[in-house]
């Protein structure tokens, strides 16, 4: 735990994913919320097939989902949403002409269902 997902349209071209998902690592295991750091989860979706609104005008977009084991605070919770998002502000050059929406969402896993193990040879 945590689980963290970006999905990023494929007009953003310049987004380098796993440069990407390192910085999000690293900013999970700064923000001392964590126990290990290979507890955090991270994968990238680049999605091919996408529409922002209704206008002709060519948009984007990069959403992280951060999902959590439940407990935390409401403040702990925003603290980390916009760490993620200054990250995902400064990952790449955006491309000019092209209105970018970049947004966090953090999720509550119910923390008495979940599951793990881990299995190392």
């Amino acid at each position: 735990m945590p689980h963290l997902h970006m999905e990023y349209t494929a007009n953003l071209t310049d987004l380098n994913a796993e440069v990407a998902l390192m910085r999000l690592n690293n900013t999970l295991v700064a923000s001392g919320q964590f126990a290990a750091e290979f507890d955090i989860k991270s994968r990238a979706i680049r999605v091919e097939a996408f529409k922002v609104g209704t206008a002709l005008a060519e948009r984007a977009f990069v959403h992280v989902k951060l999902a959590l084991l439940s407990g935390r605070s409401a403040q702990i919770k925003k603290q980390l949403s916009e760490s993620l998002l200054a990250v995902v502000q400064d990952v790449c050059e955006w491309p000019s002409g092209v209105e970018v929406q970049l947004c966090v969402e953090i999720l509550d896993i119910d923390r008495d269902s979940y599951s793990k193990t881990a299995i190392s040879n």
